[in-house]
């Protein structure tokens, strides 16, 4: 029935995938009016709160650390909440949402680069194909549909820091692989949002957080808000109670609806085009995607 555990589980996957699409529209929106610093350092003030919120009344609180996992935490700090959301607000400020969706897709496909790098993972031959999709659609998208001008031109700058992102994320999974074994997903996640917020805090003031703050309109702190609060709590949440529901490998396979949605909400929201360039490398993406982790 409609109302079982398991059918609850799918529709929170599903909105989760949806929220976590929105933060390209609702990043893409911040990042007009504030600087990549002030913005990182909102987005994940606020999301800090929310999450120590969260463990408190899932987990009863946050568990003391040694130094050694003290220094692992600092490190994811500054790889997936410093490093990833400077590059995130700053290729947003000129790149659309929906094609910023598309190029951060790349995230599990360098992962499994990284895996086989750092950790000798094996790459079979349906990664390797994969792997080979995934960056092929990406030139395209990039391109605009002209791999070669690449070759001619170079990146954008804008492009350049979303790659920017899926290296970062990379690099976070590769430590949280380290992490995970020590701490629960939700402790490691909470305290690498405080540490990253921590170090994104003197940037930002330097940047001018106090003088953008009162300035910043109700557009930028909804945006903030959607980022903060849907973005990270309630979606890491979510996503979460569906991997106990149904298992990491079903609950994997929603990640991919995040650039389709990605792509629908802002072509509904900020009117952004959707060119067949677009869809048609944003599929080669998908499906190397998809092939990567099932092989």
């Amino acid at each position: 029935m409609i109302g079982s555990p398991l059918h609850w589980a799918y529709f929170k996957l599903v909105v989760t995938a949806a929220l976590w699409g929105g933060t390209f529209i609702a990043g893409r929106v911040v990042a007009q009016v504030m600087g990549p610093f002030t913005a990182a350092f909102c987005r994940f003030a606020i999301a800090s709160v929310a999450l120590l919120l969260l463990i408190y009344r899932i987990e009863g609180g946050l568990p003391c650390l040694s130094v050694r996992q003290a220094w692992q935490v600092v490190l994811l700090g500054m790889t997936g909440i410093f490093a990833y959301n400077v590059f995130f607000f700053s290729g947003l400020q000129t790149v659309t949402a929906g094609r910023a969706a598309l190029i951060i897709a790349l995230n599990p496909v360098a992962i499994a680069l990284g895996s086989a790098l750092v950790y000798r993972d094996p790459l079979s031959g349906g990664k390797r194909l994969g792997i080979g999709l995934s960056l092929t659609g990406a030139a395209v998208v990039i391109s605009g549909g002209n791999p070669t001008d690449l070759l001619r031109g170079g990146l954008s700058p804008g492009d350049g820091f979303l790659l920017g992102c899926v290296f970062s994320w990379m690099s976070y999974t590769l430590l949280g692989k380290a992490v995970m074994g020590q701490l629960s997903a939700l402790a490691a996640t909470t305290y690498g949002c405080l540490a990253g917020t921590v170090l994104l805090l003197v940037p930002a003031l330097a940047e001018g957080l106090i003088q953008t703050l009162p300035t910043a309109g109700i557009a930028a702190w909804a945006g903030l808000g959607f980022l903060g609060l849907l973005g990270s709590a309630v979606g890491f949440s979510w996503y979460y109670e569906g991997l106990k529901a149904i298992g990491p490998a079903r609950a994997g396979v929603f990640i991919n609806l995040v650039p389709a949605f990605a792509i629908l909400l802002a072509a509904l929201l900020l009117q952004e085009p959707v060119p067949l360039t677009l869809l048609g490398g944003g599929s080669l993406i998908v499906a190397g995607v998809i092939l990567t982790n099932r092989t």
